[in-house]
């Protein structure tokens, strides 16, 4: 598998990152960027935040305006008219916005987003989700940005506030919020039938397969986001959530933190059946599958269930979701598609 432009980051960013994020994963849920693609792996800004599944409606909403929403950070924004100049701090944030007809309206992204590749040919880029380059983005005149409260540094956020720029702000921590993330951006961006039509595709798969995954065993599983030192995810991240919908269980569910430390010896303990090793944040190889070798009377490693895989799926919001839900529950003995 060739080396994308995101494991590269991730990989320089080191375990810190999420140590000190306490949070994603995606997130993407990682290192410096663990969790992105969880894009569930994130920043704790230091100031509470909304923990619903989505935005709600703000009260006494002005008939001149399109639409008054309150974003994940409690922010209500206000659109007078569509958006047609858009900045989009989230790689996974890009992808929904091209699904959902705005490929032509984005200004400005990110240098970690590249899917859709054809769509972003040529779009200006202004940085890191860390580290971007708010004077671009002002040069942009955008109508719109769209961040991610863990991703995204808060006063970078508030920066672009204070000169005027309306900053529409996401915080998926669950499948559903993933779901209800779409609908709010088609609100927010006036695209609500190309979110409606995307929901409905995802909204009935995501019931069937919450459904069929109730109806078997929970399958015991260990998904480390970062090696040396050892990290997993815990229950409050968005990673946790799929697994569960998709028939898995966390064998650190427990851990009070949300991206644990641990030895290897601790995950032999847990005894889990699958073990999953995503190619993001921490990039897995072939190679790392030695590591678990001594461990023969795991029954994961017992029974050959090591997975590498395509990391995008588990920490991607958007129609990511629609990939995961059909190809997981596959990993854990669920039905494929």
């Amino acid at each position: 598998m060739n080396r994308s432009p995101d494991a590269q980051r991730r990989d320089a960013a080191g375990a810190e990152g999420v140590r000190g994020r306490g949070h994603e994963p995606r997130g993407r849920h990682r290192p410096a960027q663990a969790g992105r693609r969880d894009h569930e792996v994130g920043r704790r800004t230091g100031r509470p935040h909304p923990r619903g599944p989505g935005a709600r409606r703000a009260p006494a909403e002005p008939p001149d305006r399109l639409s008054s929403l309150v974003d994940a950070s409690g922010v209500t924004l206000a659109m007078p008219r569509p958006p047609r100049r858009i900045v989009s701090l989230i790689p996974s944030i890009t992808e929904t916005l091209c699904s959902l007809g705005l490929a032509d309206a984005l200004v400005g992204v990110t240098v970690y987003c590249v899917e859709p590749r054809a769509a972003l040919r040529g779009k200006t880029k202004i940085g890191g989700e860390k580290d971007p380059d708010l004077a671009a983005i002002r040069a942009l005149a955008p109508d719109l940005v769209v961040a991610n409260v863990e991703e995204n540094v808060r006063e970078h956020i508030a920066t672009l506030r204070e000169w005027g720029i309306p900053v529409w702000v996401t915080y998926p921590r669950t499948v559903a919020d993933g779901l209800a993330m779409i609908r709010e951006l088609g609100e927010v961006t006036d695209s609500r039938a190309r979110a409606d039509a995307l929901l409905a595709e995802l909204e009935p798969l995501y019931a069937r397969v919450r459904a069929e995954s109730a109806a078997r065993r929970p399958v015991p599983v260990f998904y480390p986001i970062w090696r040396n030192p050892w990290m997993t995810i815990g229950r409050d991240t968005y990673v946790h959530d799929l697994l569960a919908v998709c028939g898995a269980a966390n064998v650190f569910a427990d851990r009070a933190e949300r991206y644990p430390s641990l030895t290897l010896d601790e995950m032999a303990a847990r005894k889990p059946e699958v073990i999953v090793l995503p190619d993001e944040p921490f990039r897995f190889r072939r190679a790392h599958l030695a590591d678990f070798a001594p461990y023969g009377d795991v029954p994961a490693v017992r029974d050959g269930r090591l997975h590498l895989v395509d990391g995008k799926p588990f920490s991607w919001h958007g129609p990511r979701i629609g990939d995961a839900l059909r190809t997981l529950p596959a990993l854990f003995g669920g039905p494929h598609g």
